[in-house]
């Protein structure tokens, strides 16, 4: 039997978090919803460390580039050298439309890069193409 999809949302800022849960409702996506305001929480989350309950597989992790304490680049820095997290499906999702942002993320084994403009429409537009994404993909569960 095929386990649903869990999302680790890594986001600092509270109304991109809203816009993401709107959208999550709006497509009637019910798939539980994990936050993280940083790369170290994230990182605590997937490990379970520090009180922290852990996030039973299958996840994709929705990443932010810019954040306070542990960015997304460094996130991914560490979770691509740890031999039991290295294959984690991660998509960034970020205000970053620099191509050296774009290269060093995709250097990384990203899922995709998704730049966030109009947010609102921007999260309904990616969240519709990850829900295709893992009704169809298999995940690996964790």
């Amino acid at each position: 039997m095929r386990k649903e999809a869990q999302l680790l949302l890594v986001e600092d800022d509270d109304i991109d978090i809203m816009g993401i849960k709107r959208a999550l409702k709006s497509l009637k996506i019910a798939n539980s919803l994990h936050i993280a305001k940083d790369g170290v929480q994230a990182l605590e989350i997937i490990r379970g460390e520090n009180g922290q309950q852990k996030i039973q597989g299958p996840f994709i992790v929705l990443l932010d580039l810019n954040m306070p304490r542990m960015g997304g680049l460094e996130f991914l820095d560490v979770i691509r050298n740890d031999e039991k997290l290295k294959s984690t499906v991660i998509f960034v999702m970020t205000t970053s439309s620099d191509e050296q942002d774009i290269c060093a993320a995709y250097s990384k084994n990203i899922a995709g890069y998704i730049v966030k403009s109009n947010a609102e429409e921007s999260f309904l537009e990616a969240l519709g193409l990850l829900e295709h994404y893992w009704r169809i993909i298999e995940l690996p569960v964790k």
